[in-house]
C-alpha cells in the first residue's frame, strides 16, 4: 500500500459495472492522481415506523435497511436504506415521493457523502494500490482523510477563443505553464511580436488545442466568462466537427451538461477545474461597475482592452481575421494575459483552494454557502446521533433584518464610528445559537438560554458556536501573518452562517434560529446606543452593527481618537457584566472604534425632513472623502455628478464657499466642456419586449439604436437584456453609438448637478436655484 497526500480537484460518483464507484482527482507535488473508491453503497434515511410501507414502494429494487440509533429533530426513530448502486438509489427515492413517504439527506450525492463524513475537505491524505498510468497515478482500495496541510503547487492554464459573430473559430490564445501561443486559422504569416501556430482549419484548431492541453498538463484552466462562452462554444464546435473534446487526463472526454431550470451550463473535466474569472471574483466578494474584461482588468491592473465597445470589438476582430491576422493573435494572447494577471494580482486561486479546504466546496463552484453549511455541519450532527430535516415547505417565512436606526440628518463636526467585531457570529457564539442546539434546548428548557419567537438553546449541546470559535481564532493568525486570501475566505464563511440559518433553501432552516440572531442584533445596538448616550454623546445614526456618535465639536483628531477607544472600551466591558450577570455566559461581542470623521453629512431623504439610511458623506481625520450609497459611488449616476460632488464636498467639509465651483461647472457644462462625462450607463433587466407600460429611458435609447441597426442592416444588440449606454439629448435618449443631436444640457444641469447640490447646500445658507439665477441676472 502507498501513502500519499494532496488536494482534490474534482469528484464524481456513477455505476461502473452495475455498481456504485467514486472517482476523486487529486493535485500532488508528484503529479495527478486518480483515486478509484469502489464498494460504496448510496444511502439516506427513512422514518423507522415507515419500513412497512417503505417495503411495499421499493419491493421491486435492491437495498438493505438498517435500524440506526439515530432520531430526526422531531426525535423519530430513523433507519438507513443502502442501495447496491446508484440507479436503485435514485428509483428509491422516485418511488417514495410517489408514495408520499418521508425520507431524509436523499439530496446529498455519494461523493459528497463519502468525503464529508471523512471530514475531507481541501487536502486529504490516502492510502492505496498504486498504478502508474499514462499521465498520472492510479490508486486502488482507497482510504482516504481529511488533513490540515500546506496546498501543494497547481498549474494554471489561461485560455480564450476569438470567434466570428457565428461562432466560427478563428484562433485560440493560451499563456501558462510555461507557454504563450496562438493557434490561429490560415496561412503562415510572419509576426516578431506574438509565438503563433498555424492550423488549415476549424476542427485542426480544436484538436491542437487539445494536444497542446495534454502536453501541458494544466490542473486549472481559467478564463473570462470561460465556461457560458469559451467552454459552450468549444462544446459546439467539436460536436460540429466530430472532434473528441479529449481535454481530461487519461484522455477523458470533458462532458458539458446544461440544466433544465437556468441558461447556466456546467462543463466537467476529469483531473482539470475550470476556473471563470467572473465568478471567483464575485465569491471572493469584489465588487465592479461591470465586469468585462475591460472595466476589471483597468481598475485592478491599470490597462486593458483599446476599447469596452463590443460591437466594435466584434468587427475588429472580424477585419483583423481577413487583413491582419498578427494583430488578432496579439489581441487573443493579450485577453490570455490579462486574465492570469488579475488572478495573480487578487491570489484568487489561493482564496478558493482554502475556501474548498474550509468547506469541502469545488473550485468551480459559485456561492454555495448552504453546500458549504451542510458540509462543516453535517459530519458532526451525525455523530451527535440526528439525521438532518428535509428542507421547509413552501421556501420558509422571511427573518427580521438588522436594526437600522433613523437618522438625525444634518453637517456635523467629529462623527466617530463604532462597530461590533462580525456581529452576528458574536452572537452565535455568545449565546449558543445552533440548530441541534435549539432541538435540545427545546428538550431541556429548565437549563436553556431563552432565544426569540419561543426559541431555547441548549447550554452544552450545539456545534455551530465552536465551528465558528475555531474560524475565528484561524482568522486572528491570518490577519497576524498578512494572510488576505485565508482571511478573506473565513470572513466570507463565518458571514454566511447567519445567512443559511434565515435562508429557505437549507435543511436547517428555522425562523427561531435566524430570528435569535438579529433580533437579537437589534437589542444589543439599541442598549449600546442607551448607553453611549448615557456617557454624554449624541447618537445620530445606527445600522446592523454600526453607531455613528457625536462626540464633541472642540475636540482635536488625537482628542477624538482617544475617546473613541474610551468609548468602546466602556461598552465592552458593559457587555462583558450583563452577560455574565443575566444569563450566565461568556460575552464574544467586542465593539471597536473604527473611523473618526473631522466632518460628516447624514442627509434626509431627498423630497423629506426626515433622515436617510444608508446613505451619508464623510471627511476622515487622514484627508479621505468617503461617500456611502450617494450619487458619487452609484453606478447609475454620471461622471459630471460624481466628479461635481466630490469636489462640492470637499470645499464645504474644508469651509469654503462652493459658490463659484458650481457656477463654473454649470457654465462649462452649458459650453459642451464635460460632454464626455454625460454618459449613462444602465442595465436591460429584461428583453427589451417586454418593457410595455414604463418605458424607462434606457430602453428607449435601446430601441432607437436597435432599429437604426437593423435598418443599416447591422446585428440588433439589445434585443435580450444587457447594457447600455446613453446620453440624453434635445431629441431624447440615443445610445453612444448612434448620438446625432446635441445632448440636453438642461436635462444634466437639472437632474444630475441639482440634487447633489440640493442634499447639503440648505444646511449652509445657499439654494442652488438661487446661485444660478443669480449669475444669470448679470446677462
Amino acid at each position: 500500500m502507498t501513502q500519499s497526500q494532496g488536494l482534490l480537484l474534482n469528484r464524481a460518483s456513477y455505476d461502473s459495472q452495475k455498481q456504485a464507484v467514486i472517482e476523486l482527482w487529486v493535485a500532488t507535488v508528484d503529479g495527478p492522481v486518480r483515486l478509484w473508491v469502489d464498494n460504496q453503497q448510496p444511502l439516506f434515511f427513512i422514518d423507522t415506523a415507515s419500513l412497512p410501507a417503505v417495503k411495499q414502494a421499493l419491493a421491486a429494487l435492491s437495498y438493505q435497511a438498517k435500524a440506526l440509533a439515530h432520531t430526526t429533530f422531531s426525535q423519530q426513530p430513523v433507519s438507513a436504506l443502502y442501495f447496491s448502486n446508484l440507479d436503485h438509489y435514485y428509483r428509491g427515492r422516485e418511488l417514495l415521493d410517489r408514495a408520499l413517504i418521508n425520507h431524509y439527506e436523499a439530496d446529498i450525492r455519494l461523493h459528497e457523502r463519502y468525503l464529508m463524513e471523512r471530514f475531507a475537505y481541501g487536502m486529504v491524505t490516502f492510502t492505496g494500490q498504486a498504478d502508474a498510468k499514462a499521465g498520472y497515478t492510479e490508486y486502488r482500495q482507497v482510504k482516504l482523510r481529511g488533513i490540515d496541510a500546506p496546498l501543494p503547487p497547481l498549474k494554471q492554464l489561461s485560455f480564450d477563443l476569438e470567434c466570428s459573430r457565428h461562432g466560427e473559430l478563428y484562433s485560440i490564445g493560451f499563456t501558462g505553464c510555461g507557454q504563450s501561443l496562438v493557434l490561429m486559422i490560415g496561412s503562415e504569416q510572419l509576426s516578431d511580436e506574438t509565438p503563433t501556430e498555424w492550423v488549415t482549419n476549424e476542427a485542426m484548431l480544436i484538436q491542437r488545442f487539445i494536444d497542446w492541453v495534454q502536453y501541458l498538463d494544466p490542473d486549472l484552466l481559467i478564463g473570462w466568462n470561460v465556461v457560458q462562452f469559451d467552454c459552450r462554444l468549444l462544446v459546439e464546435r467539436a460536436k460540429r466537427h466530430h472532434v473528441q473534446l479529449r481535454l481530461g487526463r487519461g484522455q477523458s472526454l470533458a462532458r458539458w451538461r446544461e440544466p433544465t431550470t437556468t441558461r447556466q451550463g456546467i462543463i466537467t473535466i476529469p483531473g482539470r477545474v475550470v476556473i471563470d474569472g467572473i465568478d471567483a471574483l464575485k465569491t471572493a466578494t469584489y465588487q465592479f461597475d461591470s465586469f468585462s474584461l475591460e472595466f476589471v482588468a483597468q481598475n485592478l491592473l491599470g490597462r486593458g482592452k483599446l476599447t469596452d465597445n463590443s460591437e466594435q470589438r466584434l468587427a475588429e476582430i472580424e477585419h483583423n481575421f481577413r487583413a491582419n491576422k498578427p494583430a488578432l493573435a496579439a489581441y487573443n494572447l493579450a485577453d490570455c494575459q490579462l486574465v492570469e494577471d488579475i488572478f495573480q494580482q487578487t491570489q484568487i486561486i489561493d482564496f478558493l483552494a482554502l475556501r474548498s479546504q474550509l468547506t469541502g466546496l469545488e473550485f468551480d463552484r459559485s456561492g454555495g454557502s448552504v453546500a458549504a453549511f451542510s458540509n462543516v455541519y453535517l459530519p458532526k450532527l451525525h455523530r451527535a446521533h440526528y439525521i438532518a430535516p428535509n428542507l421547509p415547505a413552501g421556501g420558509g417565512l422571511a427573518s427580521p433584518g438588522g436594526y437600522v436606526m433613523d437618522s438625525k440628518p444634518g453637517l456635523y463636526r467629529n462623527v466617530l464610528v463604532l462597530d461590533f467585531k462580525s456581529l452576528y457570529p458574536s452572537i452565535i457564539r455568545t449565546f449558543k445559537i445552533d440548530p441541534m442546539g435549539l432541538i435540545e434546548g427545546l428538550a431541556h428548557p429548565d437549563d436553556a438560554i431563552d432565544g426569540f419567537l419561543g426559541a431555547k438553546f441548549s447550554r452544552t449541546e450545539h456545534f455551530l458556536p465552536a465551528i465558528i470559535d475555531q474560524l475565528w481564532q484561524q482568522r486572528d493568525v491570518a490577519k497576524r501573518h498578512h494572510d488576505s486570501a485565508r482571511s478573506q475566505a473565513i470572513k466570507i464563511l463565518m458571514n454566511s452562517f447567519y445567512g443559511v440559518l434565515g435562508s429557505g433553501g437549507c435543511r436547517f432552516y428555522d425562523q427561531r434560529l435566524a430570528s435569535s440572531i438579529t433580533m437579537r442584533g437589534q437589542q444589543i445596538l439599541q442598549q449600546t446606543a442607551q448607553w453611549l448616550t448615557e456617557e454624554g454623546c449624541g447618537v445620530i445614526y445606527g445600522d446592523t452593527d454600526s453607531i455613528f456618535v457625536l462626540v464633541g465639536d472642540a475636540l482635536n483628531d488625537h482628542q477624538a481618537n482617544a475617546r473613541g477607544q474610551t468609548l468602546a472600551a466602556t461598552i465592552n466591558q458593559k457587555w462583558q457584566e450583563t452577560i455574565t450577570y443575566e444569563y450566565q455566559l461568556d460575552c464574544a461581542l467586542e465593539l471597536e472604534f473604527e473611523t473618526h470623521y473631522q466632518r460628516f453629512h447624514m442627509p434626509t431623504i431627498r423630497g423629506s425632513l426626515a433622515g436617510s439610511k444608508k446613505r451619508y458623506a464623510g471627511l476622515t481625520c487622514d484627508g479621505k472623502l468617503i461617500f456611502k450609497g450617494l450619487e458619487t459611488v452609484r453606478s447609475d449616476w454620471t461622471e459630471l455628478a460624481k466628479i461635481f460632488q466630490t469636489e462640492l464636498y470637499r470645499l464645504v467639509f474644508a469651509d469654503q464657499d462652493p459658490s463659484t465651483m458650481i457656477l463654473d461647472t454649470v457654465e462649462s457644462t452649458q459650453r459642451g466642456e464635460h460632454d464626455e462625462q454625460l454618459v449613462y450607463r444602465k442595465r436591460l433587466r429584461r428583453d427589451l419586449a417586454d418593457y410595455t407600460k414604463n418605458i424607462p429611458p434606457q430602453v428607449r435609447a435601446a430601441r432607437d439604436a436597435d432599429a437604426r441597426s437593423q435598418a443599416l442592416g447591422k446585428p440588433q444588440r439589445y434585443q435580450n437584456k444587457g447594457w447600455i449606454r446613453y446620453l440624453i439629448t434635445l431629441n431624447g435618449p440615443q445610445a453612444l453609438e448612434y448620438q446625432d443631436s446635441p445632448p440636453d444640457y438642461q436635462h444634466y444641469i437639472d437632474k444630475q448637478l441639482k440634487p447633489v447640490a440640493d442634499a447639503i447646500l440648505p444646511l449652509l445658507g445657499f439654494d442652488f436655484d438661487a446661485i444660478i439665477s443669480a449669475q444669470l441676472g448679470l446677462f
